[in-house]
């Protein structure tokens, strides 16, 4: 922490900063690293700002100076911290407050699915590729018609009957990925004040995109017809916003009986239904979609990034109607233009010859035994998630460090994200996402799940922060 009346000067008198790392567990220097870290996401460290010499440092944890060198070392290979010679080390100018920085240049605050032990994405995409050339792909190569080609408005259609969905081409959207649909969907139909009920915790990116435009988000203890019905009566809703399946971030899985009653209510009070179901297809036996049982009101979302890889910018948006579906291509053409094309051709070729569920199957089976080694290390019972998804959803009490575990986790290379980043509602329960996927491999996963299972409960930390 800062010593008591010590005055900031961006560059000049950081030096006073010392962290607390009594009682934590693993190596000292890691601590250290952590401790950088997490001032730096709660704004206690800001760019420009001079840590203190090491010798200092040193001095004043009572620790080996070589400690705190291997901490300023690797503090400075994870870009938290650059050297300028004698003047010290300094908070980088590009460290932003709330985030840490890390020495790979993926985001690892997204939730990616895992890069299967068999992974062949590459071999199928220069594959598709050759196919897409020697077939005279050239159409490929240039501007798309609104709402997508026709072949991938058609791939699109045939892959949402696997969760009940029988629709005309003409209603499918191709989007360049959920967000984009996300976006244009609420462009087109959502006004300002208009209410939208969702959970206690939600997606960030329609989060924003609600924000922008005007509209309430209502939070839900739990999305069930009920408890539509009584927000209903509080103040209309226009619409209700849900993950059906594997909720990001709380890894709920709404039951087939509520999917209909859901349905129905919503039917019956006129109120429009947005499913965004990224994770829906993942599973081996995909639920139906809520949309599925009320066709006319329902908004549904499917997308490529977190079923196969974020590397393919697709999504299929099935509208209510055509004349929806028309209003949709506009709006989406104005913020994306369109999908990739390319990335839209390989899909569509690989759901036609195969490959589409080689992939998926191959990140469900990496996903279902990562899911088995947490279960193994973090104990049943004390987390939240789908036996065939790739995050967690992990219970927090109320003095739990949430930002400096998350920065500790991450020098291991684990995606934690505390609930706060999620929240509707200003009291909803703390909580930590943390995704099992993206580049990290099974060894380092192993290792870092165990880091956070001492971080929990080993006896070098409190026993009580986890409920």
């Amino acid at each position: 922490m800062r010593a008591k009346g010590a005055k900031r000067t961006s560059g000049v008198a950081a030096d006073a900063w010392t962290p607390d790392i009594a009682g934590t567990a693993g190596p000292k220097y890691k601590a250290v690293t952590t401790a950088i870290a997490a001032a730096v996401a709660r704004g206690e460290l800001r760019p420009g700002d001079r840590l203190p010499p090491q010798r200092d440092l040193a001095a004043r944890l009572g620790i080996d100076l070589t400690t705190v060198t291997k901490a300023y070392d690797l503090a400075r290979q994870r870009g938290l911290i650059v050297a300028r010679g004698r003047a010290g080390s300094f908070i980088g100018d590009a460290v932003r407050t709330g985030e840490v920085a890390t020495t790979a240049q993926n985001d690892i605050a997204m939730n990616s699915p895992p890069v299967a032990a068999e992974a062949r994405l590459a071999e199928a995409m220069a594959s598709a590729l050759g196919t897409l050339a020697r077939d005279g792909g050239t159409a490929r190569l240039h501007y798309q018609r609104p709402g997508g080609a026709a072949a991938d408005r058609e791939s699109g259609a045939d892959l949402l009957r696997r969760v009940g969905l029988f629709s005309d081409p003409e209603q499918i959207v191709v989007t360049a990925g959920a967000q984009n649909g996300l976006h244009a969907i609420a462009s087109a139909m959502l006004k300002p004040d208009d209410h939208v009920a969702c959970g206690l915790h939600a997606y960030p990116g329609f989060r924003a995109v609600a924000h922008r435009i005007g509209a309430t988000l209502v939070p839900l203890t739990e999305i069930t017809a009920a408890a539509l019905e009584t927000a209903h009566a509080d103040a209309p809703l226009r619409a209700l916003y849900v993950v059906p399946t594997n909720d990001n971030p709380t890894a709920a899985t709404i039951a087939l009986d509520d999917r209909k009653a859901i349905a129905a209510w919503a039917e019956s009070a006129g109120v429009q239904i947005i499913e965004d179901d990224a994770y829906g297809l993942l599973p081996d036996a995909p639920l139906p979609a809520i949309t599925s049982f009320a066709p006319g009101i329902g908004w549904y979302i499917a997308s490529m990034a977190k079923i196969v890889s974020p590397a393919l910018r697709v999504g299929f948006v099935r509208t209510p109607g055509t004349a929806e579906a028309m209003r949709l291509a506009s709006v989406q053409h104005e913020s994306a233009v369109m999908a990739p094309p390319l990335n839209a051709a390989m899909v569509s070729l690989w759901l036609a010859d195969g490959t589409f569920d080689a992939l998926v199957e191959g990140v469900r089976r990496e996903a279902a035994w990562r899911q088995k080694l947490a279960r193994t290390i973090l104990g049943d019972g004390r987390h939240t998630a789908h036996p065939q998804g790739y995050h967690l959803w992990l219970p927090l009490a109320d003095d739990m460090g949430a930002d400096t575990l998350a920065a500790a986790l991450a020098l291991d290379g684990l995606s934690a994200v505390p609930s706060d980043r999620f929240a509707v509602a200003p009291d909803a329960p703390k909580a930590m996402r943390i995704s099992l996927g993206g580049t990290i491999d099974r060894r380092a996963l192993s290792r870092a799940l165990h880091r956070l299972a001492a971080q929990l409960w080993s006896p070098g930390a409190a026993t009580s922060n986890i409920v």
